[in-house]
This record gives structure tokens, sequence and C-alpha cells, in this order.
């Protein structure tokens, strides 16, 4: 969470109240300062894993003095938790993914088959970021219970996210098994562990992913 700072208000002589103090200079140097931050955690944590890495780690990839990482990120969970967050996203704008440009095309698809395509282009996005990241949340998940709690909190958000998508693609026509079941295939297959295993592991083309992503969606939840 960013820390907002405002000012006091308060009566001086003749009445007079003082606005509180921004600068925009100092916030936008705070943003690239925590920017720098969360990719080096990023890099990190990746290449070393969550506890192989130490906030002074990262630190001193990222320039800047510890205290200034604990100061803007609190504890190493919730400055994963901000990794995973930005590579979900793309960026630190507070934005949902499901209001991304790059989701559009699964609200304007016409039918459940043009909902389902669109939705493997997503899951491909997502993978592409952070299929890297979901595996270090997924290793780290016994060092301690906030990173556990993380590893919940993005299951449950995965299956969120699927039975939004089945929701949606039911409102354009039916589908094979129900609306239960399809919730329970997408949130199988928008796990970012397949990209990872495909693509990054077997050396997929992206292309050729999210065609067999799509294949394997309408298989699952839509009659031949």
């Amino acid at each position: 969470m960013r820390d907002v700072k405002g000012g006091r208000t308060g009566g001086g002589e003749g009445g007079a109240s003082r606005r509180p103090y921004r600068s925009a200079m100092r916030e936008e140097a705070a943003r690239r300062t925590r920017g720098a931050v969360v990719r080096a955690a990023a890099e990190l944590f990746t290449a070393r894993g969550y506890a192989a890495t130490s906030l002074a780690d990262i630190a001193a990839a990222a320039g800047v003095a510890r205290p200034t990482v604990f100061a803007a990120f609190g504890s190493k969970p919730a400055l994963l938790g901000q990794v995973v967050d930005q590579a979900l996203a793309g960026d630190d704008e507070p934005v949902p993914v499901a209001r991304r440009p790059w989701f559009r095309p699964v609200w304007d698809a016409a039918t459940p088959e043009e909902v389902l395509d669109a939705y493997a282009c997503v899951c491909t996005t997502i993978g592409a970021r952070a299929a890297a990241v979901f595996e270090v949340v997924r290793r780290a998940a016994d060092e301690g219970p906030q990173v556990a709690e993380l590893w919940d909190a993005l299951r449950r958000n995965r299956r969120a996210g699927a039975r939004m998508v089945a929701e949606h693609a039911a409102s354009k026509g039916p589908l094979k098994d129900g609306l239960e079941r399809a919730v329970d295939v997408l949130w199988v297959f928008n796990d970012p562990a397949h990209y990872d295993a495909l693509v990054t592991q077997c050396g997929w083309s992206e292309a050729g992913f999210t065609a067999w992503l799509s294949e394997q969606m309408r298989r699952g939840l839509l009659a031949p």
C-alpha cells in the first residue's frame, strides 16, 4: 500500500488555514524508488528463491538503503505480494486486471467460443509475466503464514477469475456441463504453471500455447 501523507490544517493568525504540502517531484521519486525495488526483488526472488533473498540483497540490487525498502514495503512477504501484483497487472497502476485493455476482448466477445479464445490470450499474457513469480510463491508457502496466505489468495483469485469468465461465456450461449463444472475447468487451465511448463521449459511458442489452451478450454466447456 502506498503511504499517503497529509499536511495539517489549522487556524493561524486571522483564521488562515494551511493546505497540505505535496511535492509532485518527491512523489515521483518515491514511485521510481519503489519500482526499482520491486524489479530487483522480482529478479532475485526468481533467480535465488524467496528464502535465500534478504531485504539487504534487494536494497543493494536496487541501489537503495535497506531501511528504504523496509519503510516502503514493511516486510519481505509484503514486498513479495507487490511483486506478484505488478507481475499480474504489468505495472503499478491501481487498475484491476479485468479492466485492463488487454482483457477487453473477453468482454467484447459475442459467442462462448470467442470468450474462451480471448481468455486464452489473457492467460498467456499473465503467464508470460507472472509464471516465474507464482512458482516462487508456491515454493515459499511453507516459509511462514504470510506467504502461505498469499499463495491461498492467488488460488482464490484465480478461481474468482474463472467464475467471472465462465459466467460471461454462459451469458453468450449454453455450456456443456453447467456453470460450476466450467468454473472448475477454467480454474485448472488459468494456472500460470501451464505456461511455465510448456513455454518456458518445453520451448513452445506463445502462439502455439494460446491455441492449445483455447482448444482445451473449448473442449472442457462447450459441446462439440
